[in-house]
């Protein structure tokens, strides 16, 4: 048996790029060799095993052929007689498809490092058109590496056009959708990611509601960039300036979906676009199996992100009424994301990026203010059930209009 370093520790090495998992594939070696050294498998499609000290993950060296659509529509044909540059062919990209052995010497027959010099992200083989995940990965990637200059090859772009035309990515199920979502969300430029998808076609099938947001206008004293997409990519592009909470950056990718829904002879107004988006975000939620932390976050943001932008205008009982449904004295942590990705909003325009506004501060003293109510002392005065809840709201009032002075 030989062991080669693969993958995504190879490519980040050469790019003197953080990583922090690594992955092996085994060539020459059998399931009962490697359960024979104390390997503990967990592979079910195919022979994957844990190291038994640094639990890395171990693949014996294998082929794929396509027999179905959809990214779980291969056979899988691991033995010992399946060759590295065999194993490496069935990758995504010709970055990801180097290996290194036990002595430190790079296996590259596809180029790989050539690419990484030139910074080009490219497909090793056709195969690549038989999975539609790749067309996720290959968007993550390139929000991954924007900052460094890289860019999707030509052949690749038309490749993966060509997979959307040809219904691939409509056999992606939900959970691998959200789980390149949500690591995408966690790369250095996550816009990029939506760039791509949209540039390939696959974001019309993917996340339709996003994708008609780009073309339609808002009023350009309020949005100098007229462009509603092209605003929420700004927005998400400041959320991940003010947070690396990827529930934050999802949030402010979602908060204006309505705006995609509102008649043409309305445009470029949105009257009533908040709950339109809040029940979109739902949809979304629902359909790609997203969690409950980030739907939630992110249905409070679009439907209250008016309320934000307001809130200086706003009457104290409304700013109470606002806490209230936001559940902020419940859940003080989802508030704050909340005010997070209502500035990233704010600031998402042409002209607005560095300018202050007072909203977060106002709404956090405001909130601060209201949470001072002494319920034991309403309490100890008779005040109970519905009378006592009353009771707390007009002194949370009373107490927001003494921030408001």
């Amino acid at each position: 048996m030989k062991t080669y370093l693969v993958g995504g520790a190879v490519r980040d090495e050469l790019l003197n790029y953080p990583f922090h998992e690594k992955d092996w594939v085994v060539v020459g070696g059998t399931v009962e060799e490697m359960l024979a050294q104390g390997f503990q498998q967990v592979g079910k499609d195919f022979p994957v095993f844990l190291h038994p000290d640094t639990k890395d993950e171990h693949a014996l060296a294998r082929t794929e052929r396509k027999t179905a659509p959809g990214y779980k529509g291969f056979a899988v044909h691991a033995s010992p007689e399946v060759t590295l540059e065999q194993d490496l062919e069935r990758r995504d990209l010709t970055i990801n498809a180097i290996a290194k052995d036990q002595d430190g010497n790079i296996v590259d027959p596809f180029n790989g490092q050539q690419d990484i010099h030139d910074k080009i992200l490219r497909h090793v083989s056709p195969a690549f058109a038989e999975d539609p995940v790749r067309i996720l990965r290959v968007a993550r990637f390139a929000a991954r590496y924007l900052h460094l200059g890289f860019i999707v090859a030509d052949e690749t772009m038309q490749l993966m056009k060509d997979m959307v035309a040809a219904g691939e990515v409509d056999a992606l199920v939900p959970e691998r959708v959200w789980q390149e979502m949500e690591k995408a969300l966690g790369e250095r430029s996550p816009s990029r990611f939506i760039e791509v998808l949209r540039d390939c076609g696959a974001l019309k099938v993917i996340l339709p509601e996003l994708n008609c947001l780009f073309g339609v206008p808002q009023p350009a004293e309020h949005h100098p960039e007229v462009d509603t997409g092209i605003h929420t990519l700004m927005v998400l592009q400041q959320a991940c300036k003010l947070s690396q909470a990827t529930d934050v950056r999802f949030a402010a990718l979602m908060h204006d979906l309505g705006k995609g829904t509102t008649p043409q002879e309305e445009w470029p107004r949105h009257i009533g676009h908040e709950a339109r988006s809040a029940d979109l975000v739902l949809d979304i939620c629902k359909r790609l199996r997203i969690p409950n932390e980030y739907r939630d976050l992110a249905e409070r943001t679009a439907r209250f992100h008016m309320h934000y932008h307001r809130a200086l205008e706003l009457k104290a009982s409304t700013i109470v009424e606002t806490l209230e449904k936001l559940d902020a004295f419940r859940k003080p942590e989802r508030f704050e994301k909340f005010l997070l990705a209502c500035e990233a909003d704010a600031h998402g325009r042409t002209g607005f990026e560095n300018q202050y506004f007072e909203q977060s501060d106002y709404f956090r003293k405001a909130f601060k203010a209201a949470g001072n109510v002494d319920v034991a002392a309403l309490r100890e005065q008779g005040f109970e059930n519905l009378a006592l809840a009353n009771k707390i709201k007009q002194e949370r009032v009373r107490l927001v209009k003494e921030v408001k002075g």
